[in-house]
């Protein structure tokens, strides 16, 4: 349900643009608010929980994205849901950095099926997302934010309802097994000093400029090629896109993505699959005058998403010795930044540029996401070219930060 949050309105931007009468520019803030905050708070949300406990941070991150979302809905101006979506951000970031450490610690089955879980449901709401806020957004601009608000509500009461009062076991320092009880305001800051977790977060920070691109710029040219061709490209067209995006997302993430690290290795995979998505984002950059292409290649492009969302995960994971719980905050935080940059700097672009002007600036920084995972090559030693041991392991590694 929460994953479903960051998909819903994607399908509305175009609507959202024209009831309210704010360019593309403006109405793409409605990411770049929601993202910046979230990775900010990315970086305390190890903090808040290790005071407040694992359930409070969860039941106050849902209870701010429902409050959020229906202030959302109910505003009357681009301004207000921009603010509003800074609010939702701040309660996403508590909720998700904290869901994956609160499956794994209620899970009977081990870590290993805990984690396979999450990144199923993580593959599973950013495809049906877009699907649901292509029917909500196809009665109105207002139905998806409703419509999340309602979902965060479900969630809340379930875990209000099901999930024990515990705070779990404390986390433990990697380097020398001892418990630590709380976790330092500034620990995801001073994570940066390890230079394996800073390389691999600028790494991030560079490909998911290219993934929000995709994700965020990608309404426009596609109801803008539709237009020329004298067909409607609405609401619910673009849900359906999206949700083949998302599908492919899910099926990549979590029935390839071990497969091709257990065979291939963490790094192969990694320059490999960001190779393909560089080849990917120059395809949309010369064929944003096609619905076909767009549609065919967003498509194509999640296949590489997926495999690269898990991979990135795991060699986080693997490569650092800063107990998970921090290494995974710090990383998230830094790559969220990056995704927030791409919606508020791509229709600038398109309107000096063109419409295929910030698919390229996305290859550019694909380039230099590679250019970084190459020259700090030497600081992932531990990962460098081995193949993980299995599938079972992979999960493990991600869940525990321990293989």
């Amino acid at each position: 349900m929460s994953f479903m949050g960051i998909g819903l309105v994607d399908p509305i931007l175009p609507a959202i643009s024209h009831e309210l009468d704010a360019t593309p520019g403006q109405t793409m803030l409605l990411f770049t608010s929601y993202l910046f905050i979230t990775g900010l708070a990315m970086f305390f949300t190890g903090w808040v929980s290790s005071r407040i406990g694992t359930r409070r941070t969860l039941l106050v991150g849902l209870a701010l994205i429902v409050l959020f979302a229906c202030l959302a809905g109910l505003s009357g101006s681009v301004g207000e849901i921009i603010g509003y979506r800074a609010g939702w951000g701040l309660g996403n970031a508590l909720f998700i950095s904290t869901a994956l450490a609160a499956i794994v610690g209620a899970a009977s089955g081990g870590s290993g099926q805990a984690v396979i879980l999450y990144e199923a449901a993580l593959g599973v709401g950013m495809a049906v997302g877009p699907l649901l806020g292509g029917v909500l957004g196809s009665l109105s601009w207002r139905g998806p934010f409703f419509g999340t608000a309602a979902l965060m509500l479900v969630g809340f009461v379930a875990i209000l309802v099901l999930l024990r009062d515990r705070r779990g076991a404390a986390p433990a320092d990697r380097a020398t097994g001892a418990p630590v009880d709380h976790v330092s305001l500034l620990a995801g800051f001073r994570a940066l000093r390890d230079p394996a977790l800073r390389t691999l977060a600028l790494t991030a920070l560079f490909y998911n400029f290219a993934f929000f691109t995709l994700l965020a710029y990608s309404p426009y040219p596609l109801e803008a090629a539709a237009a020329r061709a004298g067909t409607e490209f609405g609401a619910h067209e673009l849900g359906l896109v999206f949700f083949g995006w998302g599908l492919a997302l899910a099926v990549t993430s979590v029935l390839v993505a071990p497969v091709l690290t257990r065979r291939l290795g963490l790094r192969p995979v990694l320059f490999g699959m960001l190779a393909l998505l560089t080849a990917g984002m120059a395809v949309l950059a010369v064929g944003t005058g096609s619905v076909a292409v767009l549609t065919t290649t967003i498509i194509v492009c999640g296949l590489f998403l997926g495999v690269l969302n898990t991979a990135l995960t795991e060699t986080v994971m693997e490569a650092t010795e800063l107990p998970r719980s921090v290494a995974s905050s710090t990383y998230s935080g830094v790559r969220f930044i990056g995704g927030a940059v791409a919606p508020a700097v791509a229709g600038g672009i398109a309107d000096t540029l063109g419409a295929g002007a910030p698919y390229g600036v996305a290859v550019g920084a694909l380039l230099v996401s590679m250019l970084v995972l190459s020259a700090g090559g030497r600081h992932l030693a531990a990962v460098g070219h081995r193949p993980s041991e299995s599938a079972v392991g992979e999960a493990q590694a991600i869940a525990l930060g321990d293989e």
